[in-house]
């Protein structure tokens, strides 16, 4: 008899946009700027946080950070204009959710979500990579939303 594996893909959606959709200005540095809602499925029962980050690989200097947040409590929606969690200091500099604001073209973001088997030990406003590092070992899932966005007026 095989052995159930148990699932490593959390299916992240949202009901703003589609996956490879794009995002709707009220997101972006062009609306409100403020973060979109998220669904979070098969996130697996032994998860004690989750993890947020959102990033824009085709910014021109190398990939960009727009949200970066930990010990998220586990939850099947993240509201919109939400800031569940610890945020760390994304790409503008600030803490908390920053919407799309690409320089020139279409660009795409990944909403990336990680389930962690514990919490972590990161005071406010740490960057991506202290996170990254902080998550190794500890990550049972993750999943992904990508959505694009080009300014209007360019």
């Amino acid at each position: 008899m095989a052995t159930e594996i148990s699932t490593t893909l959390i299916r992240v959606n949202s009901p703003a946009f589609k996956h490879e959709d794009f995002i709707p200005a009220r997101y972006t540095c062009e609306g409100e700027d403020i973060s979109p809602p998220l669904e979070l499925d098969d996130v697996p029962a032994e998860a004690r946080s989750l993890v947020l980050i959102v990033e824009d690989p085709d910014a021109p200097n190398g990939t960009f950070d727009h949200w970066i947040s930990w010990n998220i409590p586990i939850m099947k929606t993240i509201a919109e204009n939400s800031n569940p969690g610890i945020s760390g200091t994304n790409g503008f500099g600030k803490t908390g959710y920053g919407g799309p604001c690409p320089p020139s073209g279409a660009h795409r973001y990944f909403f990336r979500v990680y389930a962690l088997d514990t919490t972590l030990d990161l005071p406010a406003g740490a960057r991506k990579n202290q996170v990254l590092e902080a998550m190794e070992n500890h990550v049972l899932a993750m999943g992904e939303l990508m959505g694009k966005y080009q300014k209007k007026a360019q």
